[in-house]
Formats: structure tokens, C-alpha cells, sequence
């Protein structure tokens, strides 16, 4: 069974109504509490985790020749000091941007058939063939790419990294397939889906963000 969605209020765009956008609640986590809010003159989500995990998600789809730029922003509060998103066991961020990948999961290693099943298994959903994100860590340079440590379909593209923007919003425009060709070493299938995620699960911390509007623009330029 699918995960129950709800769909919480989003900042309203023409191509991206709030109803696109439903939470999908991880299995075995406390759910990251994801509100609608005012800030600097503008609406956005507010995202705060007490030892929780859980992402707001929109699908799409994207075909691989459509593939263009993502636009997107976000304000930190804090580190999560402990965490390290190359340990698998520490792996949290106060902001991440997830895009997921279609693809031939025939593919895959047998290894990631077997983590694909098991987690298909426990949340009813089978995880995409690619996932990339974007991230805010504490320490790796940005543009470091990190693997998960559960499964190499999840590559990490550090955004920002320390202490010294805590507090200020920072704004990104990044190409796509670029960034996924840097990644994964491979062309990208169709885009699926876009996410954003505060998590603190892993190191049992506090973690507190706020994300503007996510824009996706098409190869042509155009608004998606």
C-alpha cells in the first residue's frame, strides 16, 4: 500500500498548484512537520524535524530531451553538527532538493534489485531507478558528490556546506542533466519527480528550514 499523501499548502506558482504537492511519510519515521508560513514578505514552506524524516513531493514528467534547469532556494537555521551525509548511519541535512530519475531497472546490480525490493516492500513503492539531491552538508566542499551508503542510485551534489550562510537565503539555478551526467557517469532517463526533504532521523537531532518556490524550466526555456 501506497503511502498515505496529504497535501499540505505550498507556495503558489501557475505552473506548480500547492495540490500537486502531497507528503509522503517514510516507514519507521516520525514525520518532518511541513507548514505554509510568511517570511520576508513571501510565502514558503517551513520545514522543522525533531528526530524526523518525511518529503514533500510533486511528480512530473520530463523526457530526457525536455531536461533544462531547476531553480530553487532555501534559508538554514542550524547545522546538525553530528551528521555526515557519506555515513549511512549519520546521513541527515537541514535542506535537500530531490529530483528522481525513470530508468531500466533491469539494470541494476543485484545488490540494488534486492534494497529495491525491500523497500518496495515496506512502502509499498518502488524507488526510482536514479535519485540526485541536492544538499546542504556540513563540511564537504560544495560540488563534492557524495553515493549513499544504502545504494549507488542515490548520488548527493553539495550546495552549500558550513556554517557561514546559516541564517540567509541562498539561491540556486542548476542544469539538470549536467549534474546528473557529473553524478552518475551516465545519461539521465526522464525526470519523475521533485522533492524537498528536511531530515534529522538518523543523528536523533533538531533540524529547521524554510524553501521559496521551485521552478523547473524545460530545454526550450519554458516554465514546466
Amino acid at each position: 500500500m501506497l503511502p498515505s499523501p496529504v497535501a499540505p499548502p505550498l507556495p503558489s506558482a501557475a505552473a506548480t498548484p500547492p495540490s500537486e504537492w502531497m507528503e509522503y511519510a517514510l516507514p519507521g519515521k516520525r514525520a518532518t512537520h511541513y507548514t505554509q508560513v510568511i517570511l520576508d514578505g513571501r510565502p514558503v514552506v517551513h520545514a522543522t524535524a525533531n528526530a524526523a524524516a518525511s518529503v514533500l513531493r510533486r511528480k512530473v514528467r520530463l523526457e530526457p530531451s525536455e531536461l533544462g534547469t531547476v531553480h530553487f532556494s532555501w534559508r538554514v537555521a542550524e547545522l546538525i553538527h553530528r551528521a555526515d551525509l557519506s555515513d549511512r548511519d549519520q546521513s541527515d541535512s537541514p535542506a535537500r532538493l530531490i529530483l528522481a530519475f525513470d530508468g531500466d531497472h533491469s539494470r541494476l546490480t543485484l545488490r540494488n534489485q534486492m534494497t529495491f525490493d525491500l523497500a518496495q516492500a515496506v512502502s509499498g513503492e518502488r524507488p526510482p531507478f536514479a535519485t540526485l539531491m541536492y544538499v546542504w552538508d556540513a563540511k564537504a566542499a560544495p560540488e563534492t558528490v557524495i553515493h549513499s551508503g544504502r545504494t549507488d542510485r542515490v548520488r548527493k551534489i553539495v550546495v552549500e556546506s558550513g556554517g557561514d550562510r546559516l541564517g540567509k537565503w541562498r539561491h540556486y539555478e542548476r542544469d539538470i542533466a549536467a549534474d546528473f551526467r557529473k553524478s552518475f557517469g551516465e545519461e539521465p532517463g526522464a525526470l519523475v519527480s521533485v522533492g524537498l526533504m528536511t531530515d534529522a532521523d538518523n543523528t536523533r537531532a533538531k533540524a529547521e528550514a524554510w524553501y521559496g518556490e521551485v521552478r523547473l524550466k524545460g530545454s526550450d526555456g519554458r516554465a514546466r
